[in-house]
């Protein structure tokens, strides 16, 4: 990773998506700080630089996957900027989402997008707390046939999230973790 975009993508976070109060996490635990991605993922500046750093992460990592992508909708965006940043390179990947539920009309899908049984992917998160997302996704594709090289997430909080995916054999890689930015204290 570059340090000059790690460290743009850090104060675009803090700028765009860090917010101190009383939050329910999705975990269900409570913190003193929430960070909401989605404005940064979803911004200009943000697509670019996460694609770009995403695209070194995996490189770095040796992964070679077919796509990424992960659990809707914040793996969204940073699946789909690492998808548009290595067009053209020797590592092109396609993106996919995994529904939090199956869809009761149409195909019926719970992964959508680019994604078929045999595809070796790249699970995506937006911010690792729990890590109950990234498993929700890594379980999603396992089932439809897909392998799982491994996880890259946005932020990780540092709560434990990671080590769990680890615990259970799981490569994990954060662009920015919450110490980074700061705000290590829940």
């Amino acid at each position: 990773m570059t340090d000059a975009d790690r460290e743009r993508l850090r104060r675009l976070l803090l700028a765009r998506s860090v917010r101190f109060g009383d939050f329910t996490l999705a975990s269900g635990r409570r913190s003193s700080y929430y960070i909401d991605c989605r404005p940064s993922t979803m911004s200009a500046e943000g697509l670019t630089l996460i694609g770009r750093l995403g695209v070194q992460a995996i490189r770095g990592r040796g992964w070679r996957p077919r796509a990424v992508g992960g659990l809707t909708m914040g793996a969204d965006p940073v699946a789909y900027a690492i998808a548009a940043a290595s067009w053209g390179s020797d590592l092109v990947v396609d993106g996919f989402s995994v529904r939090k539920e199956t869809k009761d009309h149409g195909a019926g899908r719970l992964i959508e997008g680019n994604f078929k049984p045999g595809d070796s992917v790249v699970v995506i998160e937006d911010v690792i707390t729990s890590g109950g997302s990234a498993q929700k996704a890594i379980e999603a594709v396992e089932a439809a046939g897909g392998s799982v090289l491994g996880v890259l997430a946005v932020v990780d909080r540092g709560e434990g999230g990671r080590a769990k995916l680890e615990s259970k054999g799981r490569e994990v890689v954060a662009l920015i973790t919450s110490h980074d930015l700061g705000v290590d204290q829940p």
